[in-house]
């Protein structure tokens, strides 16, 4: 047994084999209603089979550019349309974001991930990004930003910086997605994503449930990243946390055992991708993220903070991990 995240080399992390298999929103939600037991073995079946079944990547999230987004994403705590009373900040100074880095590695976590609340990086903010990617990676971390829409040229510089990863996720189904975001569409977000591919960067893009969806919604969210060629290599599966101020402040938790399944159908529709366990663990018992590794996720997010929620503190994921026997990778 390997002790590495992945086994078979089509597989690993950030590997490029395509999926032959297309996913109709009806096949996914399908999954969805067979029972647990069933449900939840096929995807440990299926994650044993690309990877090492006790093995868990650490990244660590860091917002780098907090607040004053001019998007109306109803989840999002950074939207200068909602007052949420989240303070603006400049983009975080160089030194900082290494301290972070240093930090996060030291913790065990393998790649740092940079966030930054924006529509899409102005020429003037990318260059700062670039150096904060260089510097990183020189301290032996995977590198993923998360910086919104890109123009044209500006994937291929991040390339050109070291960047790993670039994370910038579909959110939700295509046909829900006008009831949570309208500032922009679902196909600026897969232009992004396509410009991300094309420079020959690693895809990471995922999307939350629990923001009244429904079970279509989050099979039909699920298709969506299964028939993307390829997969992206990393999927985070967000749990809705609301924020005071949002437009979702009030949505209605989700069953855990139904985010359970979303976990599972992303781990059978998307076989060699690595599946994130996001948002959401702070409300999360252990239980409950015991039976999301079981279902076939294999990354989490590591540290006290996402962006602007809280998260697991470090020693609560370490006693996790010891009582579960995972390995962190």
């Amino acid at each position: 047994m390997t002790t590495g995240l992945a086994e078979q080399g089509s597989a690993k992390a950030g590997g490029r084999g395509e999926t032959s298999e297309r996913w109709t929103t009806a096949a996914v939600a399908a999954l969805f209603e067979r029972p647990f037991m069933d449900l939840v073995f096929e995807a440990q079946r299926v994650h044993r089979e690309h990877f090492a079944p006790n093995a868990v990547q650490r990244s660590t999230l860091l917002s780098i550019k907090t607040g004053g987004c001019s998007e109306d994403c109803g989840y999002c705590s950074q939207s200068a349309r909602y007052d949420t009373g989240l303070e603006k900040e400049r983009l975080m100074p160089l030194t900082e974001v290494l301290e972070h880095a240093r930090a996060a590695k030291a913790n065990g976590a393998s790649r740092f991930c940079m966030g930054a609340a924006w529509r899409g990086p102005k020429e003037r903010d990318l260059e700062p990004v670039l150096e904060m990617v260089r510097e990183v990676k020189k301290l032996g971390l995977e590198t993923c930003v998360t910086l919104g829409m890109l123009r044209d040229g500006q994937a291929e510089r991040l390339r050109e910086a070291g960047l790993d990863y670039y994370n910038h996720n579909i959110d939700t189904a295509p046909e829900f997605y006008g009831q949570v975001i309208t500032t922009h569409t679902m196909n600026d977000r897969l232009d992004t994503i396509g410009k991300v591919r094309e420079a020959g960067i690693h895809v990471c893009c995922g999307g939350i449930v629990g923001m009244g969806e429904g079970r279509r919604g989050r099979a039909a969210m699920i298709a969506q990243l299964a028939n993307m060629a390829p997969p992206p290599e990393s999927v985070p599966i967000n749990d809705l946390v609301p924020i005071p101020g949002t437009p979702l402040a009030g949505a209605e938790d989700i069953d855990a055992f139904e985010f359970v399944r979303t976990i599972a159908a992303a781990r059978i529709t998307m076989p060699t991708s690595v599946v994130r366990l996001s948002a959401g663990r702070q409300q999360m018992s252990d239980e409950t993220q015991a039976l999301c590794f079981l279902a076939g996720a294999n990354s989490i997010f590591y540290g006290d903070r996402l962006l602007t929620t809280d998260n697991p503190e470090a020693d609560r994921d370490e006693r996790l991990f010891q009582r579960l026997g995972l390995e962190a990778v």
